[in-house]
């Protein structure tokens, strides 16, 4: 995330901290923007504008990172079975869940479970916090955008291959 903007006001500033905490404690919870910017105080379409130019990214792809990150949590860490993480970090379809899944990770959700058993005994002495930053979701490009992309065969310069 970037760091909030100095040209906004410090009070908006604080209002909309206050939406990105809720967001954060309760990403499972169906989040509209009607409903975050009433708890910061301010128009629908002023929060949303606020929102993204203060943090980078609008308050719905910032509610699908907190949702995903959750859930590969979930996956690596619990014996859940994917329909109860789905449901448990608030998605309302199983289908919505695994295809937003594969196309903001680039795998599905048991891939994920797989390959972080497997890397379990590895990252046991790396504190927890440095683990979730480094694994969270970058989500610079709408999931329609990088859904088109792929059809199209086009790559975006988030999307090319380093050598």
């Amino acid at each position: 995330m970037s760091i909030p903007s100095a040209t906004q006001d410090p009070a908006l500033l604080r209002r909309l901290l206050r939406a990105k905490d809720r967001l954060d404690a309760a990403s499972h919870e169906a989040w509209s923007v009607a409903r975050l910017a009433q708890v910061s105080g301010v128009s629908m379409a002023h929060f949303a504008r606020s929102f993204k130019q203060a943090f980078g990214i609008p308050p719905h792809r910032y509610l699908l990172t907190r949702r995903i990150e959750r859930a590969m949590t979930l996956l690596r860490e619990t014996d859940l079975s994917i329909t109860d993480i789905a449901f448990s970090t608030g998605w309302t379809s199983l289908g919505t869940f695994g295809r937003t899944f594969r196309d903001i990770t680039g795998d599905s959700p048991g891939a994920i479970r797989a390959r972080g058993k497997a890397t379990a005994q590895e990252l046991g002495r790396v504190p927890a916090c440095v683990v979730s930053a480094a694994r969270r979701p970058d989500l610079k490009t709408a999931v329609s955008e990088k859904r088109r992309r792929a059809m199209d065969g086009t790559n975006g310069p988030e999307q090319q291959e380093i050598p």
